[in-house]
């Protein structure tokens, strides 16, 4: 066990980015067509074929979930996985072809310093480049903080950033969670170090600091960063276990809980909270519905975790008046 999703088999992540824009793009590659879903609980998403996971449509699989910067213009990243991906010969079959199936999500990162010239109408965007890269990259070991999807993101007090955590559940079956934090809020208590996350972290693996001996009024107090449309929390939780599609949906409506831990607010109308649910089926179904609730109350679990990670782990932007990492502000 890594403490990465990718400790979930069948799965393995990438990163790419650019540094001058100050974007980037994580694909999360599955080795075999995968049962998937979501579940949309923010007020501004910004997905691409997420209609398909949707319990009642007829495509159950997906070959990759991509996650991005770029706000709409990062929904081209998908476009340079499922390149990726036809070269591998992977996808669903139509006659003589196949069609890579690749849901994804975005988050808003372009008023974070970098140069964007493409959001001004200049030149082409990179995503689609980014993409690819990723995919090519992906890997069972991949970088936390300031990587990938989370390369741009930031918090209303704080750099965000990419985050993964992974337990076991009760079951026996591995629950993994990989998150992009670009929330409205905080993930922090107050003017602190604290992590909202404290009570479900594992072996000091955000700073091991628990929670301060009080919280105050002025530390519930909301904090937002921006206007409308300019944050999203976006996610994927995983399981070996095997997962039905609806199944898969429970999941990630559970797994939202993690979200709701870790980042005060969540799910917002600024934000597009988003998490994808995938079940790689390598270690069979859950006996039961309480087997099943183990496995949501897990994923919610990893998930909180995963966000103070992606926040503990991240490192400022290289531009003036860039938001300081938690690291920058409170040591290590």
């Amino acid at each position: 066990m890594q403490n990465l999703i990718t400790d979930v088999r069948g799965l393995l992540v990438g990163h790419a980015h650019d540094v001058a824009a100050g974007t980037g793009v994580t694909a999360a590659i599955f080795e075999r067509p995968t049962i998937a879903s979501a579940a949309v609980l923010g007020g501004v998403p910004g997905t691409r074929d997420t209609a398909l996971l949707d319990p009642e449509m007829t495509v159950e699989h997906v070959d990759a979930i991509v996650l991005s910067g770029g706000s709409a213009w990062g929904l081209g990243a998908a476009d340079g996985v499922m390149r990726w991906l036809a070269k591998e010969g992977r996808g669903f079959p139509v006659g003589a072809f196949r069609v890579p199936i690749v849901p994804q999500a975005i988050l808003f990162d372009l008023m974070n310093g970098g140069d964007k010239p493409w959001a001004r109408g200049e030149g082409e965007t990179p995503y689609a480049r980014l993409g690819a890269e990723a995919a090519a990259a992906a890997s069972v070991r991949f970088a936390l903080g300031t990587a990938g999807a989370g390369y741009g993101a930031t918090t209303a007090n704080l750099k965000g950033g990419l985050g993964s955590a992974s337990a076991r559940a009760a079951t026996g079956q591995i629950v993994g969670a990989l998150v992009a934090v670009n929330a409205v809020g905080t993930a922090t208590i107050g003017d602190g170090p604290h992590f909202w996350a404290a009570p479900y972290e594992r072996d000091g693996e955000f700073g091991g600091i628990g929670w301060p001996a009080a919280i105050t009024s002025d530390d519930t107090a909301l904090r937002f960063k921006g206007g409308t449309g300019q944050n999203t929390t976006i996610a994927l939780v995983a399981t070996d276990a095997v997962l039905t599609k609806p199944q898969a949906r429970r999941l990630a409506l559970a797994a939202h809980d993690g979200l709701a831990r870790a980042l005060r607010p969540a799910h917002a109308p600024l934000d597009g909270d988003i998490v994808f649910a995938a079940a790689t089926g390598y270690s069979g179904a859950p006996s039961d519905a309480f087997a099943m609730t183990e496995l949501c109350a897990t994923a919610a679990d990893v998930l909180a975790r995963a966000a103070a990670r992606g926040v503990h782990a991240a490192t400022a932007l290289p531009f003036a008046g860039a938001r300081p990492a938690w690291r920058d502000r409170f040591g290590h």
